[in-house]
């Protein structure tokens, strides 16, 4: 059965990041861990010819993206174009730029062949509902040799964080690794803990089964 975000769903993301996205920047470092380490934790011997991300945002992750795989043909996928407004004049300062695409990721978007690399960056706990048709899609789109990367809010023990972090659109339940591994083989699941174990983020690499 397919969980795809409605339309008012999708519509009211969209308005949390127009509000959110002069800001996004200033503030997510505080919280948003493991961006670079999972970029960093890819294998050395990894030459992606095509590359996606999904959940884009402000495209940070785009510009590591590109300079560690320069000749690489990288696609961001985005919801909100206020955020990819706000790539594209990051993105302006690079010699390679990247395909940047308004829309859900809500049918597989890969090339013949497929995407050699696709990444989550705290995008998958935003999708709700929509995140395992995002893993589906994520799946089909994947090179048979390619890589998904995850790095995203996994799990806290409090039920109070869990609620406030759900009136910001994120879903942090401890069920993303297991509907991971369902679809992907694991090759980094590593589960880490922020300010004390307020929560923990996850980190993960797959390949297919």
């Amino acid at each position: 059965m397919s969980t795809a975000p409605s339309p008012r769903a999708t519509a009211a993301v969209e308005r949390y990041y127009r509000r959110h996205a002069g800001i996004y920047d200033l503030t997510r470092w505080s919280f948003l861990f493991g961006r670079r380490g999972i970029i960093e934790a890819l294998p050395a011997d990894l030459h992606p010819a095509s590359i996606l991300e999904v959940g884009c945002g402000t495209g940070v992750n785009l510009v590591r993206l590109g300079r560690r795989f320069p000749t690489a043909r990288i696609t961001g996928l985005d919801a909100s174009a206020r955020m990819l407004g706000r790539a594209a004049r990051r993105l302006a300062r690079l010699d390679v730029r990247p395909r940047l695409l308004h829309r859900p990721y809500l049918r597989p978007e890969g090339p013949s062949g497929g995407f050699d690399l696709i990444l989550f960056s705290y995008a998958l706990s935003m999708f709700n509902p929509g995140r395992d048709d995002a893993l589906d899609h994520a799946l089909e789109d994947l090179a048979p040799r390619g890589l998904v990367a995850v790095v995203d809010f996994e799990h806290s023990a409090s039920p109070l964080f869990r609620r406030w972090m759900r009136l910001n659109h994120v879903r942090m339940e401890g069920d993303l690794r297991p509907a991971l591994q369902q679809r992907f083989r694991p090759l980094l699941a590593d589960s880490r803990p922020a300010y004390a174990g307020l929560w923990r983020y996850l980190m993960f690499l797959g390949g297919r089964p």
